[in-house]
C-alpha cells in the first residue's frame, strides 16, 4: 500500500474510498429528488463480481458524507444516526 493510500479501518481514506463517495452522490444525482439507493447500489457500481467486499467500505464513506452534512441515512424514511441504525438502511440527497 502507498502512503498515500491506507486502510479505511485505520481512519485514512483511499482511492477505492474516494470513488465510493463519488459514486454515492453520482448515483443519487441520475435519481429522482426524492429516491434513495441502497449502500449495495455504490458497492455494485464499482465492485463488479466482488462487489460484497465492497459493502463496509460503502457504509463507511457513507459515514463520512454523513459527518460533513452531504449525506441522510434513513430507515423506513426517517433520517438515522449512522451509529444507532441497526437493519437495512437507505441513502438520499440532503432536503
Amino acid at each position: 500500500m502507498s502512503s498515500t493510500e491506507t486502510n479505511g479501518a485505520e481512519g485514512g481514506v483511499n482511492a477505492t474510498d474516494l470513488q465510493l463517495e463519488a459514486t454515492i452522490v453520482t448515483l443519487l444525482q441520475t435519481r429522482a429528488h426524492d429516491s434513495t439507493i441502497c449502500p449495495s447500489d455504490a458497492a455494485r457500481a464499482i465492485g463488479g463480481e466482488d462487489w460484497r467486499d465492497l459493502m463496509e467500505p460503502a457504509r463507511r464513506a457513507a459515514r463520512r458524507m454523513v459527518a460533513r452534512g452531504e449525506l441522510p441515512i434513513t430507515q423506513g424514511g426517517v433520517v438515522v444516526y449512522p451509529s444507532t441504525a441497526k437493519g437495512t438502511i437507505r441513502w438520499r440527497t440532503p432536503r
